[in-house]
């Protein structure tokens, strides 16, 4: 019997995903991008049934026999009644807190993510904006919105100190990438296992301890019951003045209103975020104004090219999985939120 696969495409609509209009055509599955991708992987064709679907079109009566889900989002109420095939949810995107809290998910169901997906991209995105910082460039785009010609100067980086929090797939390829430029790499996350392209790693417990050390902060945690509410107004102050901060992970690990008064007040010296609640921006919102602060919209992990198609490459490889009644790639641990 062939392997029934409801792929649930979302329509872009304001506050929700895909937050902007281009963002419809770099994350739709279309049944050209599926069966694209599923040429590397010739011996699972036969047995997939896939069922291409937008938002909830035709969601309850195709799930009645779908085994598979494949998603950003999904209706959760009465899930094992509406779905009561189903045994694999994958979530196109790493970050799953809009799923949360997790008590929906049906016994014997196993949700799986991205993550990985966004790495390389990542990397890139997190080393050019520790360069943005380090050669003061927020300060000089504010500089030219003013008018204000002053020639701020950098030295090297090399001996420079940045801490990554969120030492995951994203956190660690940055920190691989900014070390080679001889910057000293302190990673902090919840295990304290040692991470590639860390020169040390020491747990949250201990995030106040190396806050001040830090020249580059660079944040690439999830949004999670853990992680929410991290970097507050009390952790920003031990932070140098001449310090730059980075966010890709989410905004609720950050407090920003408290971010836009140090910018203000110059007790920090720049930060790029990439990551806000709610997307797009609102139009009175103060980070449009506040000096020193480059506003990237959400562009530091995605590949608006090969998206899908790294994202279908993970797939396939757990569907292979799958098969074969084997422990599944990436699988989301419910009680963390990760």
């Amino acid at each position: 019997m062939p392997i029934k696969v409801h792929i649930k495409n979302n329509r872009w609509a304001a506050g929700s995903f895909p937050n902007t209009p281009e963002g419809e055509e770099v994350f739709t599955i279309t049944h050209d991008r599926f069966n694209n991708a599923l040429l590397e992987f010739g011996e699972l064709g036969g047995p997939l049934e896939p069922f291409i679907d937008w938002d909830t079109d035709n969601f309850n009566q195709s799930m009645q026999d779908a085994e598979v889900l494949l998603t950003w989002n999904l209706p959760m109420e009465n899930l094992e009644q509406v779905a009561p095939k189903l045994k694999w949810i994958h979530c196109i995107g790493a970050g799953v807190e809009h799923m949360l809290p997790m008590d929906w998910i049906p016994a014997g169901v196993t949700l799986t993510n991205n993550k990985g997906v966004h790495a390389a991209k990542a990397a890139e995105f997190g080393l050019m904006s520790v360069l943005m910082l380090h050669s003061h460039i927020p300060a000089v785009v504010s500089n030219q919105r003013l008018k204000i010609y002053d020639s701020l100067y950098a030295t090297p980086i090399a001996g420079k100190t940045l801490l990554v929090i969120g030492t995951g797939s994203l956190g660690g390829s940055a920190a691989k990438k900014i070390q080679a430029l001889g910057v000293h790499v302190i990673g902090v996350n919840r295990s304290g296992r040692p991470v590639d392209g860390c020169d040390e790693i020491v747990t949250t417990d201990k995030l106040d301890e190396v806050l001040p050390k830090a020249d580059y902060l660079f944040a690439a945690t999830p949004d999670t019951p853990e992680t929410s509410g991290l970097l507050d107004r009390r952790r920003l102050d031990l932070m140098k003045r001449s310090a730059g901060i980075i966010n890709i992970g989410r905004e609720a690990i950050m407090d920003y209103d408290a971010l836009c008064d140090k910018l203000e007040q110059g007790s920090l010296a720049g930060a790029i975020l990439d990551v806000f609640d709610p997307e797009p921006i609102a139009t009175d919102s103060r980070l449009w104004h506040t000096k020193n602060l480059i506003i990237t919209p959400h562009i530091s992990a995605d590949d608006g090219d090969a998206y899908v198609q790294m994202t279908l490459n993970l797939f396939f490889q757990n569907m292979r999985l799958f098969m074969q009644k084997k422990p599944l790639l990436n699988p989301v641990q419910p009680e963390r939120g990760y």
